[in-house]
């Protein structure tokens, strides 16, 4: 039976997980707030709180769709953004403002399942927005 191909076809991986883009999101936010803490350790106590909030939001969307996080690095891959505090918090709500459309937009689509954990991470975003001003 050699030539048939039919035990030696390659499948497609299948496509990635429509909640993959939230766990990266989620990711590269508390990368960008952990550099920014980095660069200006006065920020500690205040952003902390919102850089490990998305770790988590992160965590439970991957456990979600089963894959496993990538391990943490010890130095901020991320640079900080430059510029002034207001600058900096400018921008930090920008993204926040931005992943919440993101986590809204999904929610409004996804299915019961998912719909409350994305959910609540929209909310978590729109607070974090507020904390930020």
């Amino acid at each position: 039976m050699a030539g048939c191909g039919l035990l030696d076809r390659d499948d497609p991986p299948p496509p990635p997980d429509p909640l993959q883009p939230l766990v990266d999101g989620a990711l590269a936010l508390a990368a960008r707030y952990r550099a920014v803490i980095g660069a200006d350790p006065s920020r500690t106590a205040r952003l902390t709180p919102i850089a490990d909030a998305h770790h988590a939001h992160a965590a439970e969307l991957a456990a979600a769709i089963g894959v496993v996080l990538p391990s943490p690095s010890p130095v901020a891959s991320t640079a900080a953004p430059a510029g002034d505090a207001a600058t900096v918090l400018a921008e930090l709500r920008a993204a926040e403002e931005r992943g919440h459309a993101e986590a809204a937009t999904f929610c409004a689509q996804a299915p019961a399942d998912r719909a409350a954990l994305v959910g609540s991470i929209a909310a978590a975003r729109a607070t974090h927005v507020e904390v930020l001003r």
